[in-house]
């Protein structure tokens, strides 16, 4: 019966190491889907930023941003072109 009450206490052990395991993978993913959350609101207001600061400085942008406002201005440009193709060969 002694073997018995080992093999008992050896399953009644693992289980517990098993549950516990399991416990501390669904918090590493419950925090981990939170960091994400963070690193999208993070990502969101980092456009918005540049969003503004390019509406309100981006003719005449400061230097460390000269390349990436002309580069925006340039899409623009070429957005409008490549519509006006289109509208063109829709017949609009």
């Amino acid at each position: 019966m002694e073997f018995f009450e080992k093999m008992k206490g050896a399953v009644s052990s693992k289980s517990k190491e098993v549950a516990d395991k399991a416990k501390d993978t669904a918090e590493i993913l419950n925090l981990k889907g939170q960091i994400s959350t963070c690193e999208e609101v993070i990502k969101k207001n980092y456009l918005e930023i540049g969003r503004l600061y390019y509406e309100q400085h981006g003719q005449e942008p400061d230097a460390a941003f000269e390349k990436q406002c002309t580069a925006v201005s340039n899409a623009r440009t070429g957005i409008r072109e490549l519509q006006a193709k289109i509208d063109h060969l829709k017949g609009l």
